[in-house]
């Protein structure tokens, strides 16, 4: 493997998903919401006569859950809220630029496209399966949330139990401090 920089040698269409899960743009977000759970996808292609029209994903039905009722999501259509911009990739181009394009855009996933059809579909996930060691690259471009506390908490030699607070009573994650089997608030309040 080389370095984030230089291509890695493995193309986005030896890679890619195949197998495309598409909507029409006046699919409502109730129905794309049924077909990502059916289908166990985090994602859609919008296709309208064989021409990408946009990407809905759960982020966007979360974000639309939050903001509207649940008898609006069965109205509101899946190109009302996909993102205008639309970002793709050429099966040619290699996985590290691909990677790049994700970072450069905050995107998972990326339609792959020839000549303005989409022929596949690449996502993070695809990349990590065939290239593990990319997950250095890819975690310098995706923040993993907490990441640092993670980090610490995987390298310390302090363990935790779920129970009762010897301090305050409440239920929950355990730290065996001093002889004494607290709570993290407790310990923190120490």
């Amino acid at each position: 493997m080389k370095t984030k920089n230089k291509p890695i040698g493995i193309k986005v269409g030896e890679i890619m998903t195949r197998n495309l899960i598409t909507v029409p743009p006046s699919r409502s977000l109730l129905d794309c919401a049924k077909l990502m759970t059916k289908k166990r996808v985090g994602s859609l292609l919008i296709q309208e006569e064989g021409v990408l029209k946009g990407i809905i994903t759960e982020k966007d039905i979360i974000w639309a859950l939050t903001k509207k009722s649940k008898k609006d999501l069965s109205e509101i259509k899946a190109s009302d809220i996909s993102p205008k911009k639309l970002i793709t990739i050429k099966p040619g181009a290699d996985i590290s630029d691909a990677i790049r394009k994700m970072n450069r855009h905050k995107y998972r996933r990326l339609p792959v496209v020839i000549k303005d059809k989409v022929i596949g579909y690449l996502t993070l996930k695809d990349i990590l399966k065939v290239e593990p060691a990319l997950f250095d690259i890819a975690q310098g471009y995706f923040q993993i949330k907490e990441e640092s506390q993670k980090l610490a908490r995987a390298e310390s030699p302090e363990k935790f139990e779920i129970g009762i607070c010897e301090e305050c009573g409440n239920t929950d994650l355990l730290y065996n401090v001093d002889g004494k089997i607290i709570c993290e608030s407790c310990k923190d309040a120490m």
